[in-house]
């Protein structure tokens, strides 16, 4: 193989390495639809901003089971965003539809 190829061998490999690459990942989210928090269970490290975002044409609320947290009606795609600073389990629900429930995991 002359240098040339070489060279041009490890540029490709460099190239399709990053081009291919895992983006990083994004900020904490939660999908609300058909009437589901997804995903049902969130982990997140202390710190995190967890946004929710409603994609159903109902609208629902983000309510902590302990109160403390809680969103207003959250309308067809409104968002709601909540800081974790502590470590815990932080179950939620729905109070318009209250069978919808989730939970945040900080660790």
């Amino acid at each position: 193989m002359t240098r040339r190829t070489r060279v041009a061998f490890v540029g490709l490999a460099a190239l399709l390495i990053t081009g291919t690459a895992a983006p990083a990942a994004g900020p904490p989210r939660v999908e609300i639809q058909d009437f589901k928090y997804g995903p049902p269970e969130l982990t997140v490290p202390v710190g995190a901003r967890v946004t929710w975002t409603n994609h159903d044409e109902e609208p629902h609320t983000i309510t902590s089971t302990t109160g403390a947290f809680s969103s207003a009606g959250l309308s067809h795609d409104d968002t709601f965003t909540q800081a974790f600073t502590r470590p815990g389990r932080y179950a939620y629900f729905c109070a318009l539809h209250p069978q919808m429930k989730a939970v945040v995991v900080v660790r």
